[in-house]
């Protein structure tokens, strides 16, 4: 019984490109890449400059604070005759001693008439003039004391009057200057975030452009590694042109197959001799 053995091979030319693509496979592999390193953009000059005044405008609104507590500190001093007598009205005087001359003045015409009238009565010197005088007297010293009296209690109610103004006034010059470095401190505190979220957006910015460049740069570190793997893809996907070499081994024939192959051969030789006119 005859065996056959058979060889299955690449076309020369495939089987020279693999070849190449594996042995430049081994060597790319065998060599270390180098990466690109990460970048971290930098705060951008508005950021700093934001920082710098966010920092600087830390306190801004202690003037303005300190103002108004001494506005309130003086808010709280207590109404007196010290603080009365600032408030008291410079013509407070005159007008009592204008009262007291008016007084003076009805207590002399009522003198006169109480004499007048004593004489036509023929009382003049007597004790009931003396009482009546006496009443008299008592009641021009009532009014005077009323016209003092009457003259500082208004003064003084007026002077209170003009202290809680002005303590009102104080008060109302502390809250306005405390809204005020208040106002100032938010003010601040707005044009800062704004001017540090602008240099954010260029932060951002300069960070995006660093990323595209570093992609790029590892893009480039990686691209002999993808052209690999095309060419590699592109011989899986190639016809496999075969080629085929065969030996074929016969095993020896028995003596029976020789001797039926002689005579085989015997008997074809004498049918050609035959033929040929031989015999």
């Amino acid at each position: 019984m005859a065996e056959e053995t058979q060889i299955v091979r690449e076309a020369p030319e495939i089987e020279a490109y693999k070849l190449g693509l594996l042995k430049s496979a081994k060597a790319l592999a065998e060599t270390t890449p180098t990466l690109p390193t990460y970048q971290v953009a930098g705060m951008s000059p508005e950021q700093q400059q934001a920082i710098s005044a966010g920092t600087a405008g830390i306190g801004a609104y202690l003037p303005f604070l300190q103002g108004a507590a001494g506005y309130v500190g003086g808010g709280v001093e207590q109404f007196g005759p010290q603080a009365a007598q600032r408030f008291m009205s410079p013509y407070q005087q005159q007008v009592i001693d204008e009262s007291l001359r008016q007084i003076n003045r009805q207590g002399d015409i009522a003198r006169q008439n109480l004499q007048a009238q004593a004489i036509r009565s023929g009382a003049f010197g007597g004790s009931r003039e003396g009482i009546q005088r006496a009443e008299l007297e008592r009641a021009l010293s009532e009014q005077r004391n009323q016209a003092i009296t009457g003259a500082l209690q208004q003064g003084y109610t007026q002077a209170l009057g003009a202290f809680e103004a002005e303590k009102n006034r104080q008060l109302q010059a502390a809250q306005a200057g405390a809204g005020i470095g208040s106002l100032m401190q938010q003010l601040g505190q707005q044009d800062v975030n704004f001017l540090f979220n602008l240099g954010q957006s260029g932060q951002r910015q300069r960070q995006a452009e660093l990323d595209a460049l570093r992609a790029t740069q590892l893009q480039q570190v990686y691209q002999p590694f993808q052209n690999l793997a095309f060419l590699s893809d592109i011989y899986k996907g190639a016809p496999s042109t075969q080629m085929m070499a065969g030996t074929v081994t016969q095993p020896a024939p028995s003596p029976f197959q020789q001797f039926a192959g002689l005579a085989t051969g015997v008997a074809s030789g004498l049918g050609a001799a035959k033929v040929a006119g031989v015999l």
